[in-house]
Order: C-alpha cells, then sequence, then structure tokens
C-alpha cells in the first residue's frame, strides 16, 4: 500500500514510531504454519484455544498459549466465507462448543468444537453465505447473503419471529460504500440509516473536496466495534472513536495506516489496535487533551440515533459545551511489523499475546516479551528443583 503523494496523505501524515517501544510489551513471536491460501478469519474458543480459517477451505484449532495444532477440520470444498462460535446455554448441562462455518461451496457447517465431527451440514442456500453472527440472549444464530436467515439451535429454520419476546434489541450492519443501518432484530425493520462517514476539512478547496468523495475506499466501513461509552470504526485508512455520552467523534487519525484498515478492536487501558492492507498491527492510545475553541470537531459521523442533532433552542449550550470539553488524541505506541502481506484480523487474549492472520498464508502469535521471560525463568527454577539442583545460599 503505497501512500498518496497528494491530497489527503499530506494534509494527514501516517505516524511513525521509532525502535524503541517502551509500551509495546510484544517483543516475541510465534510463526503458525497450517495454511495453504489466504488466512482470512480467527474466532476464540475458550481462554486458550483458537480456530482459523481461510480461502483453503479448511479450519485449524490452535492453543493460543504454546501455538500447538489441536486439530483440523476438513468438509468444505470452496474458501470459507465466515466463522464463528456458538457456545452452549448456561443451562445445558453438556457445555459443548459449537463451531458454524460458512462457505462459497454455498453450505454451512456446524462442527464439534472438541473433535472434528460435523455435527450437521446445511446445503439449502441458494447463494454464499457471506456472514454469521449469535444473537446469544435469544438463543438464535443468522446467516446473511442475498437473504437473512435465522435459526434456532436445533437447526430449524424460523421463517417469522413474532414470537420472540424480548425487547429493545437490534443489530448494525456497515458497507463499502459507506452505508450503516441498525436493524430491529425482532421485526426487522430499519431503525436508523447513516451514509455520511467523511467530514471534508474545511480547508480543503472544491476540487479536493471531489476527489475525496469520490474515493469509495475513503467512506469504507470496513469493520467496528464499541463499549459503554464509545464506538470505534475503521474507516478507510483512519480510525474515528464517537463518543455516545458527547454525541460526537471525540479522535480519529485520518491516516492511521498506508492502506485500508481492516479490523479494529479495543484493548483494557484506553488502548485500540488496527490492522491493514499495509501488512502491518498498530497499537494506539487513546489520551484526554484539551480541546480548543477554534479547533475543528468532526461532526456528521455517526448520526444515527439522532445523534449530533439538536433542536435550535439546545444548540447554543452544546456547542458552548463542544468548545471547552475534553476531547481525545489517538497516539501510536507500538507498530508490530511480521507479516509480508495484508493482515487480514486479529484476536486478543490477554494472557497469551496477541494472534494475526494475513494473506501470506501465515498466523503469528505474539508474545509479551516480559512476561514469556518471567515465565520461562519460573520453569527453570521449578525444573532445577526437581532435579535436586536447587540449593539455597545459607
Amino acid at each position: 500500500g503505497g501512500r498518496e503523494p497528494q491530497g489527503l496523505a499530506e494534509k494527514s501524515p501516517l505516524q511513525t514510531i521509532g525502535e524503541e517501544q517502551t509500551q509495546n510489551p510484544y517483543t516475541e513471536l510465534l510463526v503458525l504454519k497450517a495454511h495453504h491460501d489466504i488466512v482470512r478469519f480467527l474466532v476464540q474458543l475458550d481462554d486458550y484455544r483458537f480456530a482459523s480459517a481461510g480461502d483453503d477451505g479448511i479450519v485449524v484449532v490452535w492453543n493460543a498459549q504454546t501455538g500447538e495444532k489441536l486439530l483440523e477440520l476438513n468438509g468444505h470444498t470452496q474458501k470459507i466465507t465466515a466463522i464463528i462460535t456458538f457456545p452452549s446455554l448456561e443451562s445445558c448441562e453438556e457445555k459443548n462448543q459449537l463451531i458454524l462455518t460458512a462457505s462459497a461451496d454455498r453450505t454451512v457447517i456446524v462442527w464439534d468444537g472438541d473433535t472434528t465431527r460435523q455435527v450437521q451440514r446445511i446445503s439449502c442456500f441458494q447463494s454464499t453465505v457471506k456472514c454469521l453472527t449469535v444473537l446469544q440472549r435469544l438463543d438464535v444464530w443468522l446467516s446473511g447473503g442475498n437473504d437473512l436467515c435465522v435459526w434456532n439451535r436445533k437447526l430449524d429454520l424460523l421463517c417469522k419471529t413474532s414470537h420472540l419476546s424480548d425487547t429493545d434489541l437490534s443489530f448494525v450492519t456497515g458497507s463499502h460504500i459507506g452505508e450503516l443501518i441498525i436493524w430491529d432484530a425482532l421485526d426487522w425493520t430499519m431503525q436508523a440509516y447513516e451514509r455520511n462517514f467523511w467530514d471534508p476539512s474545511p480547508q480543503l478547496d472544491t476540487q479536493q473536496e471531489i476527489k475525496l468523495c469520490q474515493k469509495s475506499n475513503d467512506i469504507s466501513i470496513h469493520h467496528f466495534t464499541c463499549d459503554e461509552e464509545n464506538v470505534f470504526a475503521a474507516v478507510g485508512r483512519g480510525l474515528y472513536v464517537y463518543s455516545l455520552q458527547m454525541k460526537r467523534v471525540i479522535a480519529c487519525q485520518k491516516t492511521a495506516h498506508d492502506s485500508n484498515v481492516l479490523h479494529i478492536a479495543r484493548l483494557p487501558n484506553r488502548q485500540l489496535i488496527s490492522c491493514s492492507e499495509d501488512g502491518s498491527v498498530r497499537i494506539w492510545e487513546l489520551r484526554e487533551k484539551q480541546q480548543l475553541a477554534a479547533e475543528p470537531v468532526p461532526t456528521g459521523f455517526f448520526n444515527m440515533w439522532g445523534f449530533g442533532r439538536v433542536n435550535k433552542q439546545a444548540s447554543q449550550p452544546v456547542k458552548k459545551q463542544q468548545e471547552n470539553a475534553t476531547s481525545c488524541s489517538l497516539e501510536l505506541i507500538g507498530d508490530l511489523i511480521g507479516h509480508s502481506s495484508s493482515v487480514e484480523m486479529f484476536l486478543y487474549f490477554e494472557d497469551h499475546g496477541l494472534v494475526t492472520c494475513s494473506a501470506d498464508h501465515l498466523i503469528i502469535l505474539w508474545k509479551n516479551g516480559e512476561r514469556e521471560s518471567g515465565l520461562r525463568s519460573l520453569r527453570l527454577f521449578q525444573k532445577l528443583e526437581e532435579n535436586g539442583d536447587l540449593y539455597l545460599a545459607v
């Protein structure tokens, strides 16, 4: 992903960081090899296992602590297009983890996550299923392609959802042309629609504004996630943080990577991780700063649910509040370079590190170097003690 020589790249230069990355804990890595094509998906099974899948049509289950290959699931004849886990109900005595995979062969296979056994194969789709999601509270899962289907745990297709009694439940979908739609999960009506995902800076002239608006990648929503306070969105090459309380964007990096950002996730301690088509994985810290009154604040972003829309009577107090409010910045604190091609996504394990997958057919398990060094020392002392070679100095 080469940088743009003109236009936005000049206005928003790519942040760089030197070799001394004191806040970056991931100083060791393990390279995992099992796939023969692009690895596009990672999904966490439990506290120490994860599964990978991609264009070779196979699913591999790994140990996140050691990097050991545990299982290989073969059943699809074409590339895998989606993967998700369907955990057992808490009330269920038998705790078995199901893995659901969709493929370009127009099938969905349900796997037993502890064995290589196929629980069931669903072959009634008229088109490729491109996404899967689970609504855990309702104990149903959804498949999305040309049609949106709802299934129960017994794998029965639910043609009608009027019997679901849960209230105030919705889900969000995003598109590559910058559309964001909020759906009601009960009657499938559209609750909100947003397409204003780029707000050109007032300093740009008319020609530059036209150039920006014509670039679909600049407004393409590749991934988003949220917590109770903020929505984090990967839009084009940039990252945006939208505050649900302040109802506005509080931080952004319009050029967070050289190429499109494919995946983002929030970590503890106000940190974010992003990966890109440029082959890099970057760690960011959300830091507070005093917003100057003269500094423009991005608007028009995430106006769904009425966010950012205020009546005339309240416009002045809100404007004054925004001028005095504490905004934030995204500061680069780590840059992980290990893949030779596009990094498709990643998983974060609090105790076992970070897992990334790439178009280079590889999976990299990034480890906290300080923690791993301590564990090695502990194992060494335990070994010496077992062999009777450890003596206390008197």
